[in-house]
């Protein structure tokens, strides 16, 4: 398997890529800074959106068993996944039960990040997104790149062939390639016997699960068919109705740039006797999968506060040039770079926290304040001392750059002598240790210290000063 540094590599060599991932995070950033433009007070309602996260998270056992008395009492079931295959055997023993051939689904990356297309085709049953970025990237047997626009990294003109070769129809708008989409999947939501959604948020007080979107897609997957299926990570819950619309007030105009989405649904139960509409079952499976683990980490739970926005992937420099591919997982940007290694620690997930230049656009944008770069940080810091990061070279050079810098003599000395033998850092550059460094990147010259070039500048410029 491909490491990151060589998946990097590769996107940033993609000229094409690069230009299509700037555009589309550039249209993104604008729209954020527009539904912002006349907005009272952010940092204030920024403070509301993290405390009501906080109140949840930090009472998250009190607030799920909360949620399940409610959504059980609206005629629900509540299902509890450990991890990712627990979640998987849940969902897809659900359509085994009831006979389901045919199975519509709702943008989710809880789904992504559970495999559940796999299981479901594992298991014999057609499962079929309806989110039109996740609809084109399903058709080209890819991933998302990005968490609110999945197919952030395909063009029109991508999509057109794609349309062409799979389902032998294409077009030159982006409205006429939607219809062409819609025609396809309004057959789908006629025949499907299961709705897989997500869940934007949980409402613990009145056993709500509140879902956001602008294509009509969920509406569909959640009505038509006769069991409706909510797969929610256990955060992702809120105390109080109120503390959703503190949630709601940030989170449509950070993702999409607006104040609210064309649908806002928020369901409570199946459909009750009179009703004209909605799922005959409803079943919530909340997903634990390595999230305990992360709220007994005082240091890394706040990364428990994420409403998946994604407005952190819009100002990354590093996202906006390798993509969201080059990061391996489900998770891209900043908040990938975090959460990926906490819910999956390996050698090779703590490599993401090399994706990080440290210039903290993530955390100016982020509508719950969360401290991405220096959770960054503490992921290197672990990674060296938990993941054997460093090797014996680079401890060796490690401490002798730490003796240097700790005596001023002794610092002089080495440059001085580099200076004077090695200018140019080439000999140095070749070192094992550095060679792998040096190869990506371009060296500066040592220059002489800086007191003595401003010396010389002021021996050059005599009469300044002196009170004339």
């Amino acid at each position: 398997m491909d490491t990151f540094e060589q998946r990097a590599e590769r996107a940033a060599a993609d000229t094409r890529l690069r230009g299509v991932l700037r555009r589309a995070a550039g249209v993104l950033r604008g729209l954020r800074e527009r539904a912002f433009a006349d907005f009272e007070d952010f940092e204030a309602a920024r403070t509301r959106l993290r405390e009501a996260r906080l109140r949840s998270v930090l009472r998250l056992p009190e607030m799920l068993a909360r949620l399940e008395e409610r959504v059980t009492a609206a005629g629900g079931v509540v299902h509890y996944a450990g991890d990712a295959a627990e979640a998987r055997e849940i969902v897809v023993g659900l359509a085994r039960e009831r006979g389901v051939r045919l199975v519509v689904k709702g943008k989710s990356m809880i789904g992504e990040e559970i495999g559940l297309n796999g299981a479901f085709a594992g298991a014999g049953i057609e499962s079929v997104e309806t989110d039109l970025g996740e609809y084109i990237i399903q058709l080209a047997g890819e991933g998302p790149s990005h968490i609110i626009s999945p197919a952030l990294h395909k063009s029109r003109e991508d999509v057109a062939a794609l349309f062409q070769e799979k389902l032998g129809r294409t077009a030159d708008t982006a409205p006429e390639l939607t219809r062409i989409a819609r025609e396809a999947l309004r057959e789908k939501f006629l025949a499907a016997d299961m709705g897989v959604t997500g869940a934007n948020l949980a409402v613990a007080d009145t056993g709500s699960v509140v879902l956001l979107e602008n294509e009509g897609n969920i509406r569909f997957s959640t009505t038509c068919p006769g069991v409706h299926v909510a797969v929610m990570s256990i955060e992702k819950v809120v105390e109080t109705l109120d503390d959703a619309v503190d949630v709601l007030a940030l989170l449509p105009r950070s993702a999409t740039g607006q104040r609210l989405p064309v649908y806002l649904s928020v369901f409570t139960g199946p459909r009750r006797e009179g009703e004209a509409d909605g799922a005959l079952e409803f079943h919530l499976v909340l997903l634990d999968n390595g999230r305990s683990r992360i709220l007994a980490d005082p240091v890394m739970r706040e990364m428990l506060l994420c409403v998946r926005c994604g407005a952190c992937l819009n100002v990354c420099p590093v996202y906006k040039t390798i993509g969201g591919h080059a990061y391996g997982g489900v998770y891209p940007g900043p908040m990938g770079s975090v959460l990926t290694p906490l819910l999956m620690p390996s050698r090779e997930t703590f490599a993401l926290a090399h994706a990080c230049t440290g210039c903290g656009a993530c955390r100016e944008a982020c509508p719950a304040g969360i401290d991405h770069p220096g959770m960054i940080l503490e992921l290197r810091r672990r990674g060296v001392e938990d993941m054997g990061w460093c090797g014996p070279g680079q401890r060796l050079l490690a401490g002798a750059a730490e003796a240097a810098l700790a005596h001023p003599l002794l610092y002089r000395g080495l440059l001085g002598g580099l200076r004077a033998v090695d200018p140019g850092l080439t000999a140095l550059s070749r070192l094992p240790v550095l060679r792998a460094f040096a190869r990506k990147r371009r060296v500066p010259r040592l220059r002489p210290p800086f007191r003595s070039r401003i010396g010389a500048t002021s021996r050059e410029r005599p009469g300044r000063g002196g009170g004339r």
